[in-house]
């Protein structure tokens, strides 16, 4: 039987998709190619905003409605936090949740036997260990996403996840390298470990964060470790250090912000200062060459005045960052925020995102031109048909570089140029 995987929302659910899908092929199923029909559709789901949920929905009944006969299975964030709302859409075959991804052999095999609808939803449960999870690589990639964290426990007043994921729970360091060797004997030179709060790792198995990170650097064949996102309470001064002496780790941080404002972080419950996280950024740079700093931005929080606004407006620009993600704030059913006084209107959170994300750009083209005569080494990951290949430094700068060089290969190149997107450069020895 042919199985297709539909996957939604963030890196942990790529790389749980990519779990099941070597779990798939090793039972004897064949994965389609996305352009042939399968028996088998799989949604992972995400449930981080409403739309997220609707989008969710919208692909389920548009897979019902083109494939009548196939299998559909539901499974990813939405139905672990929603389970009722989950268990009531009639056009899914099984639905069950990210906690027991590992149960879906066992289920199709079920389904294929009676026909009947499961509905098998095991809930997060304090105490829960990491279910043990491992991969071999990716179908067309050239970095591999390593899941080696899972939860939250940190409930920011806007946010479903700790509801969907449960409390922070960390894969062992033995399996953590056992897995990263397999993905550098298939030949992949990088490696991105992600997890729903990264920087939280190894609390629950009296181990750290730089722990985890100083046994992928280790690993003989991966040249570079790059981190997913991170929470900024994590990174202590301690932590940096030891992280600043491992040469293999990308000198490129995602950290989340939210808001520049310091009344604004309070009401989203976030544990920081607008002065902590500044006092981050410096010790960041200064501790990494050439280290690059992205983060994520909400707009229109419940209560953020123009004068709240206009505090983190000048707040982003002063940091610098290399790229902004920007959000207009969406209220998310069974969060705190849901209930709290003064929500900001559709029209003017669209105004402040707009108004965010101009000043994104600014920041990104001016980060571009910043790198014009610089020297960099490219991991190639793509090929144009004018004959651009296109890859990223370390820092994570895309670069465009006219070369019959190989995906998956390094190469040296001179930045030259700019474009909207990326630097332009050329190969140099």
């Amino acid at each position: 039987m042919k199985a297709s995987i539909y996957t939604l929302g963030c890196k942990v659910n790529q790389y749980e998709s990519r779990v099941m899908a070597e779990a798939l092929a090793q039972n004897g199923y064949t994965l389609a190619d996305g352009k042939e029909d399968a028996d088998i559709y799989i949604v992972n789901s995400c449930t981080v905003t409403a739309e997220a949920d609707r989008k969710t929905r919208q692909r389920l009944h548009k897979l019902r409605r083109e494939h009548p006969q196939a299998i559909l299975v539901l499974t990813g964030c939405m139905t672990q936090a929603f389970p009722d709302d989950a268990a009531k859409l009639p056009v899914v075959d099984i639905i069950i949740g990210n906690k027991n991804n590992d149960r879906l052999i066992e289920l199709l095999d079920t389904f294929s036997k009676n026909g009947r609808q499961i509905v098998a939803i095991e809930p997060h449960q304090t105490g829960d260990r990491f279910v043990p999870c491992v991969i071999h690589g990716y179908d067309e990639r050239t970095r591999a996403i390593v899941k080696i964290q899972d939860g939250c426990n940190r409930f920011c007043s806007y946010c479903i996840i700790p509801y969907s994921r449960g409390r922070v729970r960390s894969k062992p360091l033995n399996l953590l390298e056992d897995e990263i060797r397999a993905i550098a004997a298939n030949g992949y030179k990088e490696v991105v470990l992600v997890g729903i709060n990264l920087s939280s790792y190894g609390q629950d198995i009296g181990c750290t964060f730089p722990d985890a990170v100083a046994r992928a650097c280790a690993v003989a064949g991966i040249e570079r470790v790059r981190l997913g996102s991170l929470e900024p309470d994590h990174l202590t001064d301690e932590v940096i250090a030891k992280l600043a002496k491992l040469d293999k780790l990308c000198p490129q941080f995602h950290i989340s912000l939210q808001s520049g404002c310091d009344k604004t972080l309070r009401s989203m419950n976030r544990h920081y200062s607008a002065d902590a996280f500044r006092a981050l950024c410096n010790t960041l740079r200064a501790q990494f060459k050439d280290c690059t700093l992205t983060t994520d931005v909400m707009v229109g929080f419940c209560g953020e005045t123009d004068a709240d606004f206009a505090e983190s407006l000048r707040y982003v620009e002063e940091i610098g960052f290399e790229k902004l993600h920007v959000f207009p704030y969406s209220v998310r059913a069974g969060t705190r925020a849901e209930t709290m006084p003064d929500h900001v209107t559709k029209k003017e959170k669209e105004a402040r995102a707009a108004q965010m994300l101009a000043l994104g750009e600014t920041l990104r083209q001016r980060f571009f031109r910043s790198q014009i005569g610089k020297k960099e080494r490219v991991l190639l990951e793509s090929t144009r048909k004018d004959g651009y290949a296109f890859g990223y430094t370390a820092n994570y700068t895309p670069v465009l570089v006219k070369t019959t060089a190989a995906s998956g290969s390094f190469l040296n190149v001179l930045i030259t140029d700019v474009s909207d997107e990326a630097v332009i450069a050329q190969p140099v020895e």
